[in-house]
């Protein structure tokens, strides 16, 4: 044991005279052999002297990244305020874009109406027209196009989506009036009702609980009376001889709301025109009617 330690004594002893024995360092003149620069240096004066400018050198560079802007580039170091200023930067950008965008549609539309390819009495506005523009410049992808073309060929035969009806769930449908059908509905000639050939007087009954929203007289149908129903369903009755109901009242299906007659221009005899009428569109009584 007491020589293992004395061993490890010397070994320690060398290490460290080896670590602070001084080399010297000469400069001599080549031509007079004199001593210029004589430099005594060992290994520990040069660690020393490395770690100490290595020291230097990042606290230099921790200065700089802690007191200047550079900090920004680091992972983790923006704050709230640089980061907030690129997203609002981005959105200008962004929002330059779509203004330059517009005006060179702008300037466009101007070109093609002084070229006349496009009449200024077909427009409303620039603004319309840029619109329309705009709209048109976005391609239709291929996915679209092959997903139209598919439903187009599968919807082509299908009698369904012609002849359904909406749902008519609790509504009961009353026969406008008495008589024998004169005319059909079809909408391919631009007659969307029925007609329904009547005697003079005849009653004219609503065709569900409603309010009314038309009654007037108009030189084509003479006297009119419209009534909005409930699920979007609005009752027309044309040629009527008279009306027993105004604008804003309320009425019952299967109440008197008019006379039969022959009143306007667009009529040949005593007769009903009735139409009926769901989110803006025709549709055939004789689908919801026993008449």
């Amino acid at each position: 044991m007491e020589t293992k330690k004395k061993k490890n004594k010397k070994r320690s002893k060398a290490f460290w005279n080896n670590i602070k024995f001084k080399y010297k360092l000469t400069i001599i003149n080549e031509n007079t052999l004199e001593e210029v620069v004589g430099l005594r240096v060992s290994k520990l004066n040069g660690i020393s002297v490395l770690l100490s400018v290595l020291t230097v050198l990042f606290l230099i560079a921790a200065v700089i990244i802690a007191y200047t802007p550079l900090r920004n580039y680091l992972p983790g170091y923006m704050n709230s305020e640089i980061r907030t200023q690129v997203v609002e930067n981005a959105l200008r950008v962004d929002s330059l874009q779509q203004l330059v965008n517009r005006q060179n549609l702008y300037i466009i539309n101007i070109q093609d109406i002084f070229q006349g390819k496009i009449k200024a009495d077909t427009i409303q506005s620039m603004d319309s027209l840029t619109n329309m523009r705009e709209d048109s410049l976005m391609e239709r992808t291929g996915r679209e196009a092959e997903f139209r073309k598919q439903y187009e060929e599968t919807e082509k035969y299908n009698l369904t989506s012609i002849t359904s009806r909406p749902e008519v769930d609790g509504l009961i449908f009353y026969r406008p009036t008495r008589g024998l059908i004169s005319s059909t509905f079809n909408p391919d000639k631009k007659h969307f009702g029925t007609d329904i050939a009547a005697s003079p007087g005849e009653s004219v009954l609503a065709t569900l609980d409603g309010t009314v929203i038309l009654s007037a007289y108009t030189a084509e149908t003479g006297y009119v009376i419209q009534v909005q129903h409930n699920q979007d369903f609005v009752s027309v009755y044309k040629h009527c001889g008279s009306l027993l109901k105004r604008e804003g009242d309320t009425v019952k299906g299967g109440e008197a709301i008019a006379l039969v007659g022959n009143t306007g221009q667009l009529t040949t005899g005593p007769h009903l025109h009735f139409e009926l009428w769901h989110k803006g569109r025709s549709v055939n009584p004789e689908l919801y009617i026993v008449f």
